[in-house]
């Protein structure tokens, strides 16, 4: 157990407690500049994970990889006014470099419709380049007045895709497709977090979409929080740009486009779904480092044995990290308990002596000795066990913190706590605007089997609704 006084208890101050674990578990530092943030390695080898899966399952999907430019000119952005509109708040703008005053000031990148539009409609001519299926890894800055480390930067990581359709179907299958089959498998299966899937009311959409579709989770504090996105951008973008292409038939039309993103939210996501007081939990899919060998003395001998169990565990396909006895044995299982290592290997004289070592589990805080001989294979066999109680623990605490309700008034009440669900047809309109008077905020809409709807003019929608991050 974590030494007392290390973290702040989340039920005493969780805004507090989540500084604390970002601190403490080296993940962040604040940058030089306010709302900047400097990630430290631990936080970057999570970072490196997160983009591996989520990259693995893009390029699945059939999207290739491409970088555009840090700086927009401002004018692409004006071509398409309700996106303008909607980061202009946000926006950093470039007037002097090199000494001089620019001719036409620039955008350091909120987003890349815009810059992506401009050259799509260069490449595209014919039916024959559609789909043009991109993703670019990259930074982009929106200055944020109320930052928190991973939540709200004005500079954050991140993916975006962007692509470009003969149809308009075609899109919206496609940015279906990357809502299940990436954002959703990756958040679920390796983040560990089970997520409520609808699409965004007008309101809520991304600006200049015709269509948002969201991925949102319940933190341990009751609020929501938007773990990725997709957008049907309609033609839109295409009319802005020219997007254009020739059908079979040689007729001109303009493309149906589609963005989508996820950042590194996601790691704040991670911090707030899963730790606890004594620090992070890191599901194993993850972790970039799923068990840590601790000596529980400085002796030759058990240092030695430390030393061939991680280069066992290593050949095994963990990932491993090795901790000599250097230290209070105590403060060091503190430090690995606050990182959210899956599983502790204590290696003591007196069990070295029987053969055996001690596993612990960092969900549970269950021990269990085995064997050295079998410490791999059972290794191997808890770090399964404990990605699917980290999911289900995750599911039970969306199931518990989901009320479902009949008036805007109980709405407002159970939104103090987690998501409240009700018809779409009590908050459309009024009910909305005075739920945000509260900072309750439609998270999405579904049909009333959960799936997800077409758009929000379908019958018999339901709202999800929360304050949020």
């Amino acid at each position: 157990m974590a030494q007392p006084g290390v973290l702040t208890p989340q039920n005493e101050d969780f805004p507090r407690w989540y500084q604390d674990v970002v601190a403490k578990a080296e993940m962040a530092d604040n940058g030089p500049v306010r709302g900047t943030m400097v990630i430290r390695p631990y936080g970057y080898a999570i970072w490196e994970h997160i983009q591996a899966e989520i990259d693995r399952r893009i390029k699945a999907a059939g999207a290739e990889n491409a970088y555009f430019p840090l700086f927009i000119p401002e004018s692409y952005l004006s071509r398409e006014a309700e996106h303008v509109e909607g980061f202009s708040p946000e926006l950093a703008v470039v007037t002097h470099a090199g000494g001089e005053q620019l001719s036409e000031p620039v955008v350091v990148r909120p987003t890349s419709e815009t810059v992506i539009g401009e050259f799509m409609a260069k490449w595209i001519q014919s039916h024959r380049d559609l789909p043009l299926l991109l993703n670019q890894w990259a930074n982009v800055v929106r200055w944020e007045l109320r930052p928190r480390m991973f939540l709200r930067t004005s500079e954050f990581l991140w993916q975006e895709g962007h692509t470009a359709h003969a149809t308009f179907e075609d899109a919206a299958t496609y940015a279906r497709k990357i809502h299940h089959e990436v954002y959703n498998d990756f958040i679920q299966n390796v983040l560990g977090v089970q997520v409520y899937l609808g699409i965004k009311s007008k309101s809520e959409r991304f600006a200049g979409a015709t269509n948002t579709m969201t991925c949102e989770g319940i933190m341990r504090d009751g609020k929501a929080l938007q773990m990725a996105t997709s957008h049907e951008l309609g033609q839109n973008f295409a009319k802005a740009f020219d997007i254009k292409f020739q059908d079979e038939s040689g007729t001109a039309a303009y493309c149906y486009t589609t963005s989508w993103g996820a950042s590194t939210r996601l790691i704040g996501g991670l911090i707030m779904s899963h730790g606890d007081d004594n620090g992070l939990v890191v599901p194993p899919r993850l972790a970039p480092i799923q068990a840590v060998v601790l000596a529980v003395r400085d002796e030759e001998s058990v240092n030695s044995a430390t030393d061939e169990i991680s280069r066992q565990l290593l050949d095994a396909g963990i990932r491993v990290r090795t901790d000599r006895g250097r230290g209070s044995f105590g403060r060091r299982v503190t430090d690995w308990e606050i990182k959210g290592v899956p599983i502790r290997v204590e290696v003591g004289p007196r069990d070295l002596a029987e053969g055996l070592v001690t596993l612990a589990r960092r969900d549970t805080g269950e021990k269990v000795q085995v064997r050295i001989e079998e410490a791999p294979a059972r290794i191997a066999t808890l770090l399964e066990e404990i990605q699917l109680a980290i999911l289900q623990g995750s599911r039970n605490a969306l199931a518990s913190r989901t009320a479902d309700v009949s008036s805007i008034a109980e709405a407002s009440e159970a939104a103090n706590d987690g998501f409240a669900r009700l018809s779409w047809d009590l908050v459309k309109g009024e009910g909305e605007a005075a739920l945000r008077t509260q900072a309750i905020t439609v998270r999405c809409l579904q049909r009333a089997d959960g799936s997800m709807p077409e758009n929000e003019d379908e019958a018999n929608l339901v709202a999800i609704v929360a304050k949020s991050y």
